[in-house]
């Protein structure tokens, strides 16, 4: 029997490439969306976009309200979503989004009988975010065994962060063997309905930077005359 592996898909670039190492990897994907109320809704279209191309044996896509909390320029339509480089951790954080988002693809892993978490955090072209560090994933892990039936009874549950010592552009080839298609992708925080791309936030300039820098072309829909 296959393993089974639940995979955060956000629709973005890393969590496609992520995905598309767990399923060469010979996972049985089971692929879990968060529609938060983020600004870049249409990152959900992508991410169902790419789980049909993956065919995924099941996506799941769990509503859950973080505007309510708000305190993120990703959440909270009232803080402008920046458009030239910041000091610190930016205003695009959205508190304990990974923990969130975790906890959730924890209680479906066991659900569904999985041992294998995958996501697509980064620590070298990243944004600052503290949710993204290794040290963060390895406490992560040692708290799911310890808080679920599954840990209790011996199965050991794995966090898998493939991407995480990887550039944008070690990414993107990466990406580009395994055959990820990432024109279905949308990467901006303030992409338009359609996932049209700003070209300014942080996020426009990081893959921009890193389709240059791995020598792809860069498939990426950008609003109007709008380029990073």
């Amino acid at each position: 029997m296959m393993s089974k592996a639940v995979i955060l898909l956000s629709g973005g670039l890393d969590s496609a490439t992520t995905l598309a190492i767990t399923a060469e990897r010979g996972y049985d994907c089971y692929a879990l969306s968060l529609d938060y109320r983020q600004r870049h809704v249409a990152e959900l279209s992508a991410a169902r976009r790419v789980a049909r191309a993956f065919q995924v044996l099941e996506h799941k896509v769990i509503p859950i309200d973080l505007s309510t909390i708000g305190g993120s320029a990703l959440t909270d339509s009232s803080i402008a979503v920046p458009e030239q480089p910041s000091e610190g951790i930016p205003v695009t954080y959205v508190p304990a989004r990974n923990t969130v988002f975790l906890s959730l693809a924890l209680a479906w892993a066991e659900v569904l009988g999985a041992d294998d978490i995958f996501l697509g955090v980064n620590a070298v072209d990243y944004s600052g975010y503290p949710d993204c560090r290794p040290e963060y994933i390895e406490a992560f892990q040692a708290m799911a065994n310890l808080a679920t039936r599954r840990g209790v009874e011996g199965q050991t549950l794995r966090i898998h962060a493939p991407l995480i010592s990887l550039s944008k552009a070690e990414i993107i080839r990466e990406g580009v063997r395994l055959g990820v298609d990432y024109s279905l992708t949308v990467s901006c925080y303030q992409a338009n309905e359609s996932g049209a791309a700003c070209g300014l936030c942080d996020s426009c300039r990081l893959r921009a930077s890193g389709f240059r820098e791995a020598g792809v072309p860069d498939p990426t829909r950008y609003q109007s005359s709008a380029s990073p």
